[in-house]
Order: structure tokens, then C-alpha cells, then sequence
């Protein structure tokens, strides 16, 4: 990472540049040393990649040189070093290097856990930690030190910096992880490199991924920190990733959030409902889903149809993927054909599959499979907000999807998203916002999956941290973890032709009957017509239904001219 100009200690006159620094070492991630997979390192274009696995005494470090702009993975037994287009460097490449551009984690004092603060209560003990973490960082350049040395008192002397430097010292004497959490995302916004680094070190020794809420909510929020910064000015983030689990684990994790959260029984009920209560009198239903996955929320629906007074209509059921899904499914779309076919004909339901291979943000009309005298379903579940938007793209998929949508006339279109808001925000202001929501996620969790349960830290890990990393590390198009309100969402539908499909009273009493299995903190809240469910006093995924404002059934004409 190349030092520069803008990055400044707070309070540090203007002529003491970080450029002047020969390196910033040392941009550790957390030693999540109870994890079943630790992270990993990859480059796809060099086929080439570097795991941590199930070892308490080896970790991951992210180096960073101003002298050569190359980035290091290290263990004991090995090292593999990026370049600063992420691209990985050769052992015999890196041995050219001069030696003090090069270190190893024994000589790193940086390469475990610190045994305990190097912070006290009093401002002057603290200048010569400051002092002693600069050293680590700059190497022994006396005169800069110096300079830092001669400088820092001066650049605290305002009531407003000495204020802060003690506000922050005494949030980290009690032990107010989620305000040093705050403490540490506002220097990394501002730039101040030295401050966020020495905030890193200490929040290492508060996170765990196996203690409390917001002990194991901080830990995947220091790591996306943590990634945010060493992949500034690179693109080095592009070769950090989660190990994947093999496909069957992924579903297994996914499963268990599914039962015992009912976050997604909560979303998949809702729109099944509304589509039940659309499709009540018709013959033919067709059904596009733009985020199948494995095809469960399906399921009822189905069985639901094969109850229906005077028999079934006949179902045909468009599936797009996506990658991810694919991945989790551990195979093609025509899994899920196979398995829902296999339950209608169980149930006696006419049935047809619909295979379309391609992700959300390339939908064309011809993937639809349109066809004349169906009544037409659209279902939006936990997929909107990963197609990128007018911030993101000179083509908005958002609005671009709902448009395409709207065209073909569908009688219902349900969309359930997560009720936050991130996609434009800068980064400070999103910080704040993912850990306000994750930590009501993560509260929920801990309430259903006790510490003790053997699978929690996998289930936190495979289908949660890596949305907050994302959230936290990325940004432009590498950001596809983008939520918006349900008030966005509504301009958006709205200015695509929609309006209003208010759910049934029917349906909000099935699902409130659904939470009383679970925990009281649980909420169900209806309001303007769409559906919020809750942790305390925090929604978490709104439902809502839209209608076209002029429900006219596509003629064959009608669709030729589309297509």
C-alpha cells in the first residue's frame, strides 16, 4: 500500500506526511483460531491460491510495503506475496528484494495475540506506546521518530483532540467493543492509518467468534476493516475470500438457519400467500422466480394448489440462478426441476420446470419463456438488492428488471427484502448501519442456536460474515451486497407502473401463529400494506405484493411483438 499525503495522525502538523514512513506493516486479520475453515488467499487468473486450515498456531497477515508495493501471506511453513495488481509473486521474486523489505512472522512482534492492553488511562503513558507501536511500524528511523516524538504532544493540545484521545482510551479500559467498533471504522474513514491500526490491535484481544453477540459479530467486522484497508489503492481484496465449504456443508448451514430463524420461512410464506391469493381462480399459473436456489419455498405452494376446491391449476415454474446458488445446490437447475417434479406428481399437481441459466443482472425478456393464456407470478425474494443500481452502473438493473417485469403484465409480483440501508451510503454511515442490524441478527441467533451448538460459528460464518466483509471491505461493483428500505423499493416499483397488492389478513395470521414457535422478541408489524418482521425494536425483512396498474392477460400477438 503506497503511503500518501492524505493520510495524517490527527493533530499532526501538515509537514509530517506518512509519506515520510518507509513501511506500514503489519495489517493483521483476527485469529479466528476456533474456526472450522480460516480464510484463504486466491488469485483465479494464476490458478494458484493459499489456505489456513484447522491450526491453532497458524495465521493469515496482509503486509503491506510502501517501498514495493507487494502484499505477503504467511505461515509458518510458507509464504506466498501479491503484487500490487494481486497477482502472486514467485519465492525467487521475493527473495530479490532487499532484506528489510521482507520479514517473517517470527520477527514480527505483531504475529500473535497480544497477552494483554498496551493502553492505560494516563495521556502521557500513552505517548510512548505510541511511541513504541511507531517504531514497529516506521523501522529505526530516529529522525522521524523524533519528529513524531516532539510533534504529538503539540498535536494534542486542542480541548477537542484530547477530548477524543481520552474518550477513546476510556471506552477501551471498559471494554466497549461495539464503541471501539465505531471508534476504529471512523479513523479507517478518515484515513488515519497509525490509529486504526493500534484500534486493530486492541480489538483483536475483545472479539471471538465463539463469545457473545457482538464479541462474534466484531470479529467479521475488524476482518472486513481489516480488508478495507490493506486493499486500498489495489486490488488486492479481489484475491481475499471465506473458504468455501463442499456444496453439501454450505446446504446443511443454510438448512439450519432456515429452521431455526424464521427470517426466510417468514419471507417465503409471505409471498406464497400473496400468489395463492392471486392465483385462487386461475387454470394455468406461471411462476418466475429470479433467485431459485434450491427451489424449497416452492414446497408448500404446491401442496397448497393440490388442496385448492375443485382440484389444482396446472403450476409451470420458471427458475433463474445464479452462481452462488448453483454452488450451494452442488449441481445445475435441473436438480431442482427433478426434486419439484418429483412432489407435484406426489401430490397429483400438473407440472413444468423451466430452466434459466443466467444471473439476475442479465435477464432478458426471452429467458421469461412468456407464454399466452397464464397468469403470470413474479417472485423478488432476497435477490433485488445484489443487481447493481444507477450508483453503481451506467445501466440500472434495479430499475431495468422491474420495467421488463412490468411489460409482460404479471397479476402479482412479490418482492421480501432485508430492511436496511447500504447502497449508496458512505462508509461510515454504513459501518454504523451493518452493525446495528447484524447485531440484532446475531442476538436472534444466539437466542435459537446456543453458544454451545456445534454448527452455530459454521452457520454465522457461511451465511452471514461474508455479507458483512462485503458490506464493510468493498465498494463499486465489487460491493453486491447493496440493501436498500422498503421506501426506496416503493419509488422504484411505483415508477415502474406498479401499485399496491396489500397481503390477506388470511396470510398475516398464518405467519403470526408461525412466530409463536419461536422466540417473544420476535415482531410482527403490518404497515402501509407490507409486512415487517423484526428483533426487538429493529426490523429486519419486509414483504410487500405489487399488482400492474391495468392486469391485461399477453396475447400470442402480444408477446411476439415483445420478443
Amino acid at each position: 500500500m503506497k503511503a500518501s499525503n492524505q493520510y495524517r495522525s490527527p493533530g499532526m502538523p501538515n509537514r509530517l506526511y506518512y509519506q515520510q514512513m518507509q513501511e506500514v506493516e503489519a495489517c493483521y486479520l483476527p485469529q479466528f483460531q476456533t474456526l472450522d475453515h480460516q480464510l484463504c488467499y486466491s488469485d483465479s487468473s494464476q490458478g494458484t491460491h493459499f489456505s489456513v486450515e484447522n491450526s491453532h498456531e497458524r495465521y493469515c497477515t496482509l503486509e503491506s510495503s510502501s517501498a514495493n508495493g507487494s502484499y505477503a501471506v504467511y505461515t509458518p511453513s510458507s509464504t506466498v506475496t501479491f503484487t500490487p495488481s494481486g497477482s502472486p509473486m514467485s519465492q525467487q521474486e521475493y527473495q530479490s528484494y532487499p532484506t528489510d523489505m521482507r520479514h517473517s512472522p517470527e520477527s514480527n512482534p505483531y504475529g500473535s495475540p497480544m497477552s494483554g492492553s498496551c493502553i492505560t488511562g494516563d495521556v502521557n503513558d500513552f505517548k510512548y506506546k505510541l511511541r513504541e507501536l511507531e517504531t514497529v511500524m516506521l523501522g529505526p528511523d530516529s529522525d522521524i521518530i523524533d519528529s513524531i516524538d516532539s510533534t504529538f504532544q503539540e498535536g494534542i493540545n486542542t480541548s477537542t483532540d484530547m477530548d477524543n484521545w481520552r474518550q477513546i482510551l476510556h471506552t477501551i479500559s471498559r471494554r466497549d467493543l461495539k464503541q471501539v467498533l465505531i471508534a476504529c471504522a471512523k479513523v479507517v474513514s478518515d484515513g488515519d492509518l497509525l490509529m486504526a491500526q493500534w484500534l486493530m490491535d486492541e480489538l483483536r484481544q475483545m472479539v471471538s467468534v465463539s463469545g457473545e453477540p457482538i464479541q462474534r459479530l466484531g470479529a467479521y467486522l475488524l476482518e472486513g476493516l481489516v480488508a478495507r484497508l490493506a486493499s486500498s489503492g489495489s486490488s488486492l481484496y479481489k484475491a481475499l475470500r471465506c473458504k468455501e465449504p463442499a456444496s453439501d456443508e454450505l446446504l446443511s448451514y443454510m438448512h439450519i438457519l432456515y429452521e431455526e430463524c424464521p427470517y426466510f420461512k417468514f419471507g417465503y410464506m409471505s409471498a406464497n400467500g400473496a400468489i395463492a391469493e392471486a392465483m385462487k381462480d386461475e387454470n394455468r399459473v406461471h411462476i418466475v422466480d429470479f433467485q431459485i436456489a434450491q427451489g424449497s419455498q416452492w414446497i408448500t405452494l404446491i401442496q397448497a394448489f393440490a388442496a385448492r376446491p375443485g382440484g389444482p391449476p396446472h403450476i409451470r415454474i420458471t427458475g433463474i440462478d445464479d452462481s452462488i446458488s448453483a454452488y450451494a445446490r452442488g449441481g445445475g437447475l435441473n436438480i431442482v426441476g427433478r426434486r419439484l417434479a418429483k412432489l407435484a406428481k406426489q401430490f397429483k399437481v400438473p407440472f413444468e420446470f423451466h430452466a434459466a441459466a443466467v444471473s439476475g443482472s442479465e435477464v432478458q425478456l426471452q429467458n421469461l419463456g412468456i407464454r399466452p393464456g397464464e397468469a403470470l407470478a413474479v417472485n423478488f425474494a432476497f435477490v433485488l438488492h445484489h443487481m447493481p443500481d444507477e450508483s453503481v452502473s451506467t445501466e440500472n438493473h434495479r430499475d431495468r428488471l422491474l420495467r421488463l417485469v412490468k411489460s409482460v403484465s404479471p397479476k402479482v409480483v412479490t418482492l421480501v427484502e432485508q430492511e436496511s440501508n447500504t447502497n449508496t451510503a458512505a462508509f461510515f454511515p454504513r459501518f454504523l448501519e451493518t452493525l446495528d442490524y447484524y447485531t440484532a441478527m446475531f442476538e436472534s441467533i444466539d437466542v435459537t442456536l446456543p453458544r454451545e451448538h456445534k454448527e452455530r460459528i459454521n452457520v454465522e460464518q457461511h451465511c452471514l460474515a461474508r455479507d458483512v466483509v462485503n458490506i464493510i471491505a468493498c465498494e463499486g461493483a465489487e460491493r453486491v451486497e447493496r440493501h436498500e428500505l422498503l421506501g426506496k423499493w416503493r419509488s422504484r416499483f411505483r415508477m415502474a407502473g406498479f401499485t399496491p397488492y396489500p397481503l390477506s389478513s388470511l396470510v398475516n395470521s398464518i405467519i403470526k401463529t408461525l412466530l409463536e414457535n419461536y422466540s417473544n422478541k420476535y415482531r410482527l408489524q403490518e404497515r402501509d400494506g407490507a409486512l415487517y418482521l423484526g428483533w426487538m425494536n429493529r426490523d429486519l425483512v419486509a414483504s410487500c405484493a405489487w399488482k400492474c396498474k391495468l392486469r391485461q392477460p399477453l396475447s400470442g400477438n402480444m408477446v411476439s411483438k415483445l420478443m
